[in-house]
């Protein structure tokens, strides 16, 4: 990304739908990957897995359940969860939740174990 003296870098935001919500990336670099996730009340991710990306979820809005390998429990607002390779997760929206997702850029590294809108 090229800029002007003077200009500070500010990436075009792409916003992609979801059965469960929208996802906004915000940032895609090289090394790091940053996105809004919105998922709508009592609408769920797919529970999956990474085999080589990390992410961490900050909650900012809303109150959600975790899924994290085999436990599970409620989250809500400041609350961060930090999520290594291999770990099986899910997130629920107890009611609408905004997270703020930051990642390694391996965006198609998903493993699907169960989804409920049908995906591969």
């Amino acid at each position: 990304m090229t800029t002007q003296h003077g200009e500070i870098p500010s990436p075009e935001c792409k916003t992609v739908d979801k059965p469960w919500g929208r996802e906004e990336w915000l940032v895609v670099g090289e090394r790091i990957v940053m996105k809004r996730l919105v998922v709508h009340a009592g609408e769920r991710l797919s529970l999956q897995y990474h085999e080589l990306k990390e992410e961490a979820w900050l909650i900012t809005r809303g109150r959600a359940k975790v899924r994290y390998d085999e436990t599970e429990g409620e989250i809500g607002e400041g609350k961060v969860v930090y999520i290594a390779p291999n770990t099986v997760h899910r997130i629920e929206a107890i009611e609408e939740v905004e997270i703020l997702e930051v990642s390694t850029p391996e965006l198609t590294d998903v493993v699907r174990v169960e989804d409920d809108y049908r995906r591969n």
